[in-house]
């Protein structure tokens, strides 16, 4: 008989239970939740004023800072920050949650949830390759942000004093450095001054573009689109390339997504519309009207737009901003790798749960390290954010393009959309960002190469994972027995069985586990109770409580165990030990062994992959968290057995 338990706690690793943010919140709990996104979404898109105008007037694009050209650009921004980020993500892709959950891998579970006919298997592995290069485009992004950001924010010392300008690689190669260091200590400490930070960063960008404005209110026409519409006929050539730098702007765009499980759609649409986009226009505004004023201000019109007894100041808020800007991506850097992880794109890795009260805490050291090496040698190799500019942006446009497709086959299914509806949606939104797209290309010899590299090797890894996997489990469950026949030949032989209870983790749900059947041809016994438990990742961020768990009855001592746990969530074998006690499957620790297969992979030329993604694979599975530490079981309860498999 089998038997769905609702659990009073989820069983995790001890871990808060994955929360999801309140639906429609009002009042105070409103605007907490607002100042803390302030700290959390808008921190990338937020710091791109640092370096955004100066790179669309860069000398080597031969644009001349005329007015036409200065209303030109600024009209671009406008209207990229309008179109792409307020209409495209914020009304439209934020409606695509996966439960509350946004970002490029939940619009990933949601097709890896649809149950496809069989003429639809070629168009479902399209939509999934794209989710899996969109996820890994972020990495790119998580190291190439903290470089730029910081760099863009110390470069100021150079217009405080041009004297310090030296020393700027070396402070930024130190911070950096030291928010790598300290991740394991996790954000939650220091997460609540995050909102405030930004809050002061946002009100004193735009209050420096105010006291520019005043002094030049006609900047406003740059709002009118005629000026962008013009522009590229008049530069056909610049404007292309200078597509290039506008997208800076625009860069933090996925985070308003990806970060709509921390907070809801509310909290994110208000402080957008409210305060993040006013703020960002009036300082664009602002650097505009500067240059207009004086045209040597396009080498930092930024910084140049602070009165002298403020920019000291100033440099201590942006770099202040700029690290929380880069803690946002590293933090999102761990999140995408948790849900890689659980949905099977990944090995197991050391996830560390930093806070007992925030969910989303955690941090993973080999990401970590891999990120911070990353980083600190683009700074070294970069030395400045108008260089590091050339790498960003190919692998944001290429994510909001993947994006946009992805949505529009949500939307079909789950909106209803009519195919027109969908048609022009995809047609429109996917035209700018491929122009986007297009215009980042040009990047590609000059740096655009790196987080293509990136990508290309995250890549490479998750889709060598997953299909090495699916290998193996078929490989597993072709080699095991029929649990019924397991049964009635126990039932027939009567084996000896000692007194305990022994449990077999088990990733194939079908038939008798391998380690189960080398246990018993070899050591000649069973325990008296043995438990057949499986652990299942379902295409959500968490799982119905009365869905958790299934408990089935075999006979002779037999019980199949399954769990099911979200990929924002994290299993815990001896939590579920005592769930199964709470509900009539009686075990005590100290009676429990826990019986795991370790598998020693030989490549042949057997099977569907090639012979030197099968040697990546095995060299991935060695290196791989061992199951005792990823499912927290007790080492000194374990028993492993080897096996030889050729695959």
């Amino acid at each position: 008989m089998t038997q769905a338990f609702p659990t009073e706690t989820h069983p995790t690793t001890g871990a808060p239970h994955h929360h999801r943010p309140d639906a429609n919140p009002t009042g105070r709990r409103l605007a907490t939740l607002m100042l803390t996104a302030l700290g959390v979404v808008y921190g990338d898109i937020g710091t791109s004023p640092l370096y955004s105008i100066k790179e669309c007037f860069r000398r080597e694009f031969g644009l001349a800072v005329t007015p036409v050209n200065v209303y030109g650009v600024l009209s671009l921004i406008v209207w990229a920050l309008v179109l792409v980020v307020s209409v495209k993500y914020v009304a439209f892709i934020l409606r695509a949650d996966n439960k509350g959950e946004g970002g490029v891998f939940a619009l990933l579970a949601l097709i890896l949830a649809r149950q496809q006919r069989d003429t639809e298997r070629r168009t479902r592995a399209i939509l999934i390759t794209m989710g899996l290069f969109g996820g890994a485009f972020l990495y790119g992004d998580g190291m190439i942000t903290p470089a730029i950001s910081v760099l863009g924010a110390v470069e100021g010392l150079q217009i405080v004093t041009p004297a310090l300008a030296k020393f700027i690689v070396p402070i930024t190669f130190a911070i950096i450095f030291t928010l790598f260091y300290f991740q394991y200590k996790g954000t939650a400490k220091v997460g609540g001054a995050f909102g405030w930070i930004m809050l002061a960063w946002f009100v004193s960008i735009g209050v420096l573009g105010i006291m520019e404005i005043t002094q030049h209110p006609g900047i406003f026409r740059a709002m009118n689109p005629w000026y962008a519409v013009t522009f590229f006929p008049a530069h056909p050539k610049e404007s292309f390339v200078v597509l290039g730098a506008v997208v800076l702007v625009i860069t933090g765009g996925e985070a308003l997504y990806a970060d709509m499980g921390h907070f809801g759609r509310k909290p994110i649409r208000w402080a957008w519309f409210g305060f993040v986009l006013p703020c960002l226009l009036l300082n664009y505004f602002g650097q505009g009207a500067l240059v207009l004023r004086d045209r040597t201000a396009v080498s930092n019109p930024f910084y140049m737009l602070a009165p002298p007894a403020f920019q000291i100041p100033l440099l201590v808020i942006a770099t202040l901003a700029a690290i929380v800007a880069s803690q946002a991506l590293i933090s999102g850097a761990f999140s995408l790798t948790q849900q890689a992880v659980q949905l099977g794109y990944t090995p197991r890795l050391n996830i560390v749960h930093t806070s007992s009260e925030q969910a989303g805490q955690i941090y993973i050291p080999e990401v970590n390290k891999a990120l911070a090496v990353g980083t600190l040698l683009l700074v070294v190799a970069f030395r400045s954010s108008a260089a590091l500019a050339a790498t960003y942006g190919v692998a944001v446009t290429a994510t909001m393009a993947i994006t946009t497709m992805l949505f529009v086959v949500i939307a079909r299914q789950r909106f209803g959309w009519s195919k027109l509806k969908a048609r022009t949606f995809l047609y429109g939104f996917l035209f700018i960002d491929l122009l986007f797209l297009a215009s980042n290309l040009l990047k590609v010899p000059h740096g655009g190469w790196v987080p293509l590299t990136i990508a290309g090797i995250v890549f490479l890894l998750m889709t060598t994972w997953k299909k090495g996997r699916d290998i193996l489990l078929e490989h597993m469950e072709t080699s095991s027995l029929p649990m019924d026949a397991f049964i009635s030949d126990v039932a027939r032989r009567k084996p000896h069985r000692v007194s305990g209870t022994a449990v077999f983790m088990t990733s194939a749900r079908g038939g008798a586990p391998v380690v189960l059947l080398h246990h018993l041809k070899h050591m000649k016994v069973l325990h008296q109770q043995v438990i057949l438990l499986s652990i299942r990742t379902a295409d959500v961020p968490d799982v119905d409580e009365q869905e958790t768990l299934e408990v089935e009855e075999l006979g002779q001592g037999f019980w199949r165990v399954l769990a099911t746990y979200g990929f924002m969530e994290q299993p815990n074998v001896p939590d579920i030990m005592k769930f199964l006690n709470a509900r009539g499957v009686r075990t005590r620790p100290g009676d429990t062994s826990f019986f795991l297969g370790r598998e020693r992979l030989i490549a042949t030329g057997k099977s569907r992959m090639a012979r030197w993604r099968k040697k990546i694979f095995a060299l991935m599975s060695r290196n791989a968290l061992s199951a005792t530490e990823f499912f927290s079981i007790p080492p000194n309860r374990v028993v492993e057995l080897g096996a030889q498999i050729e695959f």
